[in-house]
């Protein structure tokens, strides 16, 4: 028999969707909102604790303006239940209903239970040739996941977060970081907790990062496919659940509400550390597949309003994301879940900001076009409790006309990847030229100054989770990802990079352009982040698509950990806090004759400012920035960049003044003329620096009397 519940709206009314513990009336209970636009009823299953024992239904209320509703009576939090949705099942509609199908609550704060694959997920009857054509009314009630009723946690205080110029990112996997971290507790390895221990603490503060870009978390699940050749899904961009923590990260069998609260407690830590928390968001796609996937969630829920398909197969889903089917955020319900998440994730699992992923798709509209003034950005333009959040874009989908780079609002970061290439091609002589480089190091004006943007809004990075690790983008030639099973089609094969020695091999030379490479990405304008594991000379043998390698390929290497990279790496950053000019908040002038702002002149070695002639000289790469502080007519700073095989002759007599004493070179990446452990003095004129390097020059700002070497040689970095 299946009840009604007692109606959770008033007509009309507005509720939270999901399931929430409240009072109505002189009972307590639980309310329960479900949107569907085309389902004709839905019903509430609930179940025994452990999920399996199906116990009553109960049919709700609607739908009312697309919203189907009900109050359970004296239930709390705790109880665990699931939806059947009843509908057309017309896949040349778009519709996929079938109620044989027990599906999670997409608002499902707790998730219970192991996702297998099994036959009974599907719609439709795999292995028939007629395909979609065909229903399958087998019940899945025993295999599927289910939800399960939280109270809601608390709310964090609100914090505000630093400038955006003294951001620096640390991109890392939970596991992978953590795995074989020195020192940490068996029991806390590949955890939320690892990240909250002080091992783990650290190791940030001692590079000098703020803030910890997490890979996915949200509860995700593997594709079939890589269940069927032994692997997973490691990097979890495969969402199902986006209002719980992965269980993954916690111990095995934990209960969910526990999981919530390690998760809360690794917030808590990293922000009594001073570091910010921020999430890679998986919105442009969930684990559902194209068209022949499952009804897991969504798609049973109202495939024609979840997910995007082109008029004129309805049946079918676009693919904008590559991974099968595409989130369709011009639907309003859809973009409603997507606001929710956030503020959820923000106000009660401390999260203080989103990296959005293949965000392009979130602003494409109704036609599949991209819009720069979509309901997504306006969403979030206006939402008070986002008002504080970090809003990082990474730029581009796989659908066509989804680059977008340099298009997003002045809210958002957006990851550069020209940037990349252009860093990646001078140091290894692949191309760049000397202005494309001068171009990407002063923060990417041609893509950002415009509108409210500054230099910050610009993503600098040199290798990311997707793609080579730093150290082999210096020892392969070509991507090594059989380990995949996919045949070596998958990762990009037209990665910069060049091998300078034997992968299992040091090089020198590698560890030289390494260092260089990072001192050029931390001492840009721009928002710089890093790959966490490139400070250790951490290599995955190659494979530039480890998304499905949860063992020692993907896993950081701690074992020969690169005191000298990491120690380059804290002394870039400790410069760029000291010296404001390195974090300068705006956009410099190249007016040679302005004084009222900051400015940044690029001179050849011979120390004149570059002409045009200069730019296009294809023989020649070196070059010298300088850069002058308002109301200076001397410079403060001198940056040189030689990516030659053999020394280059500077000039920098001509970026001195009458009171200027000489100038203290303060970085050296290839550590050939000091060891960066103590400031050298340079004299006014000329000197060679060193090949393959990066040079950072600091004009004195003592008297003559201390200028002497006796005294510098044992003064102190500017740390």
């Amino acid at each position: 028999m299946i009840l009604r519940l007692p109606a959770a709206l008033e007509p009309g009314a507005i509720a939270p969707l999901g399931a929430s513990v409240c009072v109505q009336g002189a009972k307590s209970g639980v309310n329960f909102a479900v949107a569907s636009e085309h389902a004709q009823a839905i019903e509430l299953c609930v179940f025994e604790q452990s999920g399996e024992q199906e116990l009553r239904r109960f049919l709700l209320h609607g739908p009312e303006h697309g919203v189907f509703h009900g109050f359970l009576p004296d239930a709390d939090a705790g109880l665990v239940y699931g939806l059947r949705v009843h509908g057309p099942y017309a896949p040349e509609r778009g519709h996929r209903f079938n109620a044989h199908k027990l599906l999670l609550d997409p608002y499902a704060r707790e998730i219970l239970g192991r996702f297998h694959w099994d036959e009974t997920h599907f719609s439709y009857c795999l292995g028939n040739p007629a395909g979609l054509r065909t229903f399958d009314a087998r019940d899945n009630a025993s295999q599927a996941l289910k939800a399960r009723v939280s109270a809601t946690p608390p709310v964090f205080a609100p914090r505000r977060l630093r400038p955006e110029r003294e951001l620096v990112l640390y991109e890392l996997h939970v596991k992978g970081f953590s795995m074989n971290l020195p020192d940490l507790p068996d029991d806390v390895r590949g955890r939320y907790a690892a990240l909250a221990h002080p091992v783990a603490l650290a190791h940030f503060k001692k590079l000098g990062i703020n803030a910890l870009s997490l890979l996915p978390v949200h509860f995700c699940v593997s594709e079939q496919a890589l269940q069927q050749r032994g692997l997973s899904n490691y990097w979890g961009y495969n969402t199902l659940g986006f209002f719980y923590p992965d269980p993954r990260f916690a111990p095995r069998g934990a209960d969910p509400t526990a999981v919530v609260e390690e998760f809360r407690t690794m917030a808590h830590a990293l922000h009594d550390a001073g570091l910010e928390l921020i999430l890679d968001v998986v919105f442009n796609h969930t684990a559902e597949g194209d068209q022949f996937g499952p009804n897991l969630s969504f798609r049973g829920l109202d495939n024609a309003t979840w997910y995007r398909s082109p008029s004129d197969d309805l049946a079918r889903c676009e693919n904008f994301s590559g991974c099968g089917n595409t989130v369709n955020l011009s639907q309003p319900r859809v973009l409603q879940l997507v606001l929710d998440c956030l503020r959820y994730w923000h106000q009660h699992m401390g999260v203080d900001g989103f990296r959005f992923d293949l965000a392009s798709i979130l602003a494409r509209g109704v036609h599949g076009e991209f819009d720069a003034r979509a309901s997504f950005f306006s969403a979030v333009a206006q939402d008070p409790v986002l008002a504080g959040a970090r809003l990082i874009a990474e730029p581009w989908d796989a659908g066509a006309g989804g680059y977008q780079l340099g298009r997003f609002p002045a809210r958002f970061l957006e990851w550069n990847d020209r940037f990349r290439d252009a860093m990646r091609g001078y140091w290894l002589n692949q191309g760049t030229t000397r202005g494309e480089f001068a171009r990407r190091f002063l923060g990417s004006s041609d893509l950002f100054q415009h509108g409210q943007r500054r230099p910050g809004a610009s993503v600098n990075f040199i290798t990311a989770h997707d793609g080579f690790t730093l150290r082999d983008l210096l020892s392969y030639t070509q991507k090594n990802n059989h380990a995949n099973g996919e045949h070596g089609r998958d990762g990009r094969s037209d990665e910069i990079c060049h091998a300078f020695a034997a992968p299992d091999t040091h090089s020198s030379v590698a560890k030289r352009v390494a260092h260089a490479l990072l001192c050029t990405l931390l001492l840009a304008q721009g928002t710089p982040m890093l790959l966490a594991g490139d400070e250790l000379g951490n290599s995955q043998g190659g494979n530039n698509n480890a998304y499905c390698q949860d063992n020692a390929t993907a896993w950081l290497d701690w074992s020969e950990a690169e005191s000298d990279t990491q120690k380059i790496i804290a002394h870039a950053l400790a410069l760029r806090r000291h010296l404001s000019l390195l974090q300068h908040p705006d956009w410099f002038s190249a007016d040679h004759g302005a004084t009222h702002t900051a400015r940044a002149i690029w001179l050849s070695p011979q120390g004149r400012p570059m002409q045009l002639h200069d730019w296009h000289h294809c023989d020649e790469h070196a070059l010298a920035l300088a850069l002058y502080a308002p109301g200076k007519a001397a410079a403060d700073v001198v940056l040189i960049f030689n990516p030659a095989a053999e020394q280059v002759e500077f000039d920098v007599s001509t970026l001195t003044d009458s009171d200027t004493k000489g100038w203290l070179l303060a970085l050296d990446s290839s550590a050939s003329l000091c060891t960066n452990k103590a400031l050298l003095p340079v004299p006014i004129g000329c000197f060679y620096a060193p090949e393959r390097s990066v040079l950072l020059l600091h004009a004195p700002t003592f008297s003559a009397n201390e200028f002497a070497h006796d005294r510098l040689q044992g003064s102190p970095c500017l740390t």
